[in-house]
Parts: structure tokens; C-alpha cells; sequence
């Protein structure tokens, strides 16, 4: 490995001090360090770029992974994620002594890789919007509840009346698609999930559907206003009669694997999983 990119959670200081230790071991490596913008204080080094960067290191949260992601995927190269932030479910490795053993052995190269499904969202038939984790459709804040067209595939349209509407990856199962009620879905499991958003009725059920699915959701003409957004992020203002397509993205995301990768393990340890409520 010549070149890696690091982004860091900069309004963090323990960030900021996890990434000079990171970019004072790819230098004892022979590693050059792109670093983003948004990381005042923190240089580049050996005139890297962050186009010819073979690895992706984001130090943060989810959040900041999710940034990542957006740089590691069209380079198509993986991304590893370090925790300083509070939950770090897709972050996998922390500031702790092995940690740091941890990421001294991926920048001598010694990884596996792990491919991530992933979504692509466009409106109208617009310019297409990535996410790793989910796609949300949603009315906006000062609109009523109103309708939203569901279809899987072409098929007859389901008006839900509801805030909105969620379509998540096995990666995303684990975020807002587990707090809209919807079932996790194991990383390895090649399906979707959608779910409605607070559904006025009693019988709206989250439901999984393959990949190979074309999802379509559209605005109801009492819609006013609602949002498209990706991972989070707002993309996109929906009006009345705009058409969402959901499908899956044609690239995977990446993940540097330092280690075992213990899902269920995991969920106990970041969710609760599997915890009684009363220990003891």
C-alpha cells in the first residue's frame, strides 16, 4: 500500500488526536496520507492525493464512515472505520492499545475485504443518489400526513398514509429501518427492507423484499412538500407527483476487515442484543 485517505470527525479532539497517531504509523510505514478538508490542523503528507489513495480510514462515528463511504465508493476501494464517536455499530475498531495494533497491521496490508449491498435512488428519472444505509422518503416538517404510493416491481400501487417511507439495506437494518419497526437483517442476507414511517393503520407491516426489486415510491397529490433523503442526508425536495426509484446500487461498498467480524456478537455488544432487561 503507497497512499490512504483519512477523514476525521474534526469537532472531536480525541479524533483528531486518534488521527496524528494514525498518520505518525503510516509514515514509520512508508504510507503517504491524503487527508479531507474538513480536518484543520491535520497536513497531508508526501504530496498525497486523494485520488490515489488505495484505502479509506474514517476516525469518528457512523456518521463520518458514511462520509467515507462516498469517497471510498467511487474510487472503489475499501474503507476501515474507527470509533472516538458514541455507538460506532459500523465502525470496527476502537482507540484502545489493539486497536491501534489493529490499524498498524491494515497499513502493512494485512486485510480481508467485505462487500457492503448498497442503494441508488433517483427522481424522475433524474441523476442517481447513492446510500449505504437507507433511502427515506418523508413528508416535510410543516406538511400534513398524506399518502405515499408504494410499488414493488411495477405492480398495482399501495397508498400508505404516513410520514413516510424506508427502504434499507442488511447494513442499514441495524439504524432508522430497526427504529421504524423493521426486523435486522444479517450482513450476508441479499434483501431489502421497507417500512412505512409512523403508518396511520393498524396493519402496515415492514416487509423484505429481493434486491433484483425495483422499488417505486411516489408523492400523493395531497403531498406538499417531502424530502428525499440518503443515509441521512437531504438530497432531494419532493413535490406532488414526484416518482422516487429505489434500486439496488451496481457497485458494493468495501470494508478493510482487521479481524473476526462477530455479528451477533456485535449486536449484543452495540444494541443490547439478546440482553435481559434485568441483569442479575
Amino acid at each position: 500500500m503507497k497512499t490512504i485517505a483519512i477523514l476525521v470527525s474534526a469537532d472531536r479532539p480525541t479524533a483528531l488526536e486518534c488521527a496524528s497517531q494514525i498518520i505518525r504509523m503510516a509514515e514509520e510505514a512508508g504510507v503517504a496520507v491524503a487527508v479531507g478538508d474538513d480536518a484543520p490542523g491535520l497536513m497531508s503528507t508526501r504530496g498525497a492525493l486523494l485520488d490515489a489513495a488505495e484505502l479509506v480510514i474514517t476516525i469518528g462515528g457512523d456518521g463520518t464512515l458514511l462520509r467515507g463511504v462516498r469517497i471510498a465508493m467511487p474510487l472503489d476501494i475499501p474503507i476501515l472505520g474507527v470509533n472516538t464517536g458514541r455507538l460506532g455499530f459500523l465502525t470496527e475498531i476502537e482507540t484502545t492499545a489493539e486497536g491501534m495494533e489493529r490499524v498498524r497491521r491494515v497499513l502493512h496490508g494485512a486485510f480481508a475485504v467485505e462487500e457492503r449491498l448498497a442503494l441508488q435512488a433517483s427522481v424522475n428519472g433524474g441523476r442517481a443518489h447513492f446510500a449505504l444505509n437507507d433511502v427515506v422518503v418523508r413528508r416535510g416538517a410543516e406538511a400534513r400526513m398524506a399518502p405515499f404510493g408504494l410499488s414493488l416491481d411495477g405492480a398495482g400501487t399501495t397508498h400508505i398514509s404516513a410520514d413516510g417511507i424506508v427502504v434499507a439495506t442488511p447494513t442499514g437494518s441495524t439504524a432508522y429501518f430497526l427504529s421504524a419497526g423493521g426486523p435486522i437483517i444479517a450482513p450476508t442476507v441479499d434483501a431489502f427492507g421497507v417500512a412505512a414511517l409512523l403508518p396511520h393503520t393498524l396493519f402496515a407491516r415492514p416487509m423484505i423484499v429481493p434486491t433484483s426489486s425495483t422499488i417505486r415510491i411516489t408523492c400523493d397529490s395531497e403531498i406538499v412538500h417531502a424530502n428525499l433523503e440518503m443515509d441521512g442526508t437531504l438530497v432531494s425536495d419532493l413535490s406532488s407527483g414526484d416518482l422516487v426509484t429505489v434500486v439496488r446500487a451496481p457497485r458494493p461498498v468495501k470494508f478493510a476487515r482487521a479481524g473476526d467480524q462477530a455479528f451477533f456478537a456485535r449486536l449484543e455488544d452495540k444494541l443490547q442484543w439478546g440482553v435481559p432487561i434485568k441483569r442479575g
